[in-house]
C-alpha cells in the first residue's frame, strides 16, 4: 500500500501541513524540520500525485525561464541549477531563448508566447524598467539581473555595483592605475552593464582617480570575440592599460587572449579580472581573478519567490528586491601566485 501524506507526518512528528508544505514548497519550513521531514517521506518511499495535485489547483506544474542566451556559459550553468532546484519541487523547467529581442521579451512577460506556465523567471537585456513593471501579465514573474527599489514584480541580483567596485579596488591595490573597463553596453536598456560601471567608476574617484571615457570601451555582446575586439581597439588607439576589469569572465578573456598574443605580458604588465566565475576562466592560463556570484542561490531564491506567489497569490507582501551574495575569486591574472 502506497504511504499517505498523515503518515509522513507521523513518522516525522509534524502535520500533515508541514509535510505539504515541503513537498510542494510552498512555504518556508525551518532547515531542521525539512530534514526530518525528508527523511521521512524517504523512507516511506511516498510520492506525490503531481499531476492530480495540478489538476485540482488549477495549475500546470510547468515553469518557464526566459534567458537572453543558452549558449552563454553563466546562462547555461544558472539554467542547470534553476531546472535542479525546480526538480525537487516536482516542478519542469521550461526554457525559452529571448537573445535579448524586445519583443520576444514582451510575449513572454504578457503571457502571449503560446506557453501554459504556472511562473515566469527572465533575465530581461531588451525592455527597460517601465516595461518590466508596467506590463500586463498573468502569471507571477521574477526578474533577474535587474534591481530596483520599485516595481510590480520580484527581483532577484547580485549588488552589481559593489562588486565592480571591490573588483577594481582590488586591481587597485596592487598599484594599477590605469584601468580599462570593458564591458558597457550603452545601446541596451538593461541596467547590469551601467552598474557594473558604476561600481568602477567609484572605486576609481575613491582612489583619487578620474575616469578615462578612453579606457572605457564599449562592447556590443558579452562574448570572448567582443573582449578580444575592445582589446585590440584599445591597443590599436596607442591605449595601453595597466590593468582590465571586465564585465564578464568571457570579455575578459577573449580581451586577455589578444594581449597576450600582442607580447603583454599578464598579470607582469596587464592585470585582468573578470564577472561570473564561468568554468573555462578557472582553468585559463593564467586562472581569471573574477566575481563569483552565489548563483545557486540565484536559482533557489527565485524559485522560492515564484513559489509564494503560486501557493499565495492573494498575498498583500510587496515584490522583493533579493540581493544575491558574492564574493572575489583573486586568482593569477591579477597577480596572485602560488610560488
Amino acid at each position: 500500500m502506497s504511504s499517505r501524506l498523515k503518515d509522513v507526518a507521523a513518522l516525522a512528528g509534524v502535520s500533515t501541513r508541514t509535510v505539504s508544505n515541503v513537498v510542494s514548497g510552498s512555504a518556508s519550513v525551518a532547515e531542521e524540520t525539512r530534514v526530518r521531514v525528508q527523511a521521512a517521506l524517504d523512507e516511506l518511499g511516498y510520492r506525490p500525485n503531481v499531476a492530480a495535485r495540478n489538476l485540482r489547483a488549477g495549475r500546470t506544474g510547468l515553469i518557464g525561464l526566459a534567458i537572453p542566451e543558452l549558449y552563454s556559459p553563466y546562462f547555461g550553468e544558472l539554467a542547470s541549477l534553476i531546472v535542479e532546484a525546480a526538480q525537487q519541487r516536482a516542478w519542469t523547467v521550461v526554457i525559452d531563448q529571448t537573445s535579448g529581442d524586445p519583443d520576444a521579451e514582451r510575449r513572454l512577460l504578457e503571457g502571449t508566447g503560446g506557453r501554459l506556465v504556472d511562473g515566469l523567471i527572465i533575465s530581461p537585456w531588451a525592455l527597460g524598467p517601465e516595461e518590466l513593471t508596467g506590463r500586463p501579465r498573468h502569471v507571477p514573474v521574477v526578474l533577474l539581473g535587474e534591481r530596483r527599489p520599485h516595481g510590480l514584480a520580484d527581483r532577484v541580483a547580485v549588488d552589481n555595483v559593489l562588486a565592480a567596485d571591490e573588483a577594481t579596488t582590488h586591481l587597485l591595490a596592487s598599484g594599477r592605475r590605469r584601468i580599462a573597463a570593458i564591458g558597457p553596453q550603452p545601446h541596451l536598456r538593461n541596467e547590469t552593464a551601467a552598474q557594473r560601471l558604476e561600481g568602477y567608476r567609484n572605486a576609481l574617484r575613491r582612489a583619487g582617480l578620474h575616469p578615462d571615457p578612453a579606457l572605457e570601451q564599449p562592447v556590443t555582446a558579452l562574448h570572448r570575440a567582443d573582449g578580444a575586439e575592445a582589446m585590440t581597439a584599445l591597443l590599436d588607439a596607442g591605449i595601453r592599460p595597466d590593468a582590465v576589469f571586465a564585465f564578464t569572465d568571457e570579455l575578459a578573456l577573449g580581451a586577455m587572449h589578444v594581449a597576450r598574443r600582442r607580447g603583454v605580458r599578464v598579470p607582469h604588465e596587464m592585470a585582468f579580472a573578470g564577472f561570473d566565475d564561468i568554468e573555462d576562466g578557472r582553468y585559463a592560463n593564467p586562472p581569471l581573478t573574477s566575481v563569483v556570484p552565489d548563483k545557486r542561490q540565484i536559482a533557489e531564491r527565485s524559485l522560492q519567490c515564484l513559489a509564494d506567489r503560486i501557493y499565495s497569490p492573494a498575498s498583500a507582501v510587496p515584490p522583493l528586491d533579493v540581493v544575491i551574495p558574492h564574493q572575489l575569486a583573486v586568482r593569477a591574472s591579477s597577480g596572485w601566485t602560488d610560488s
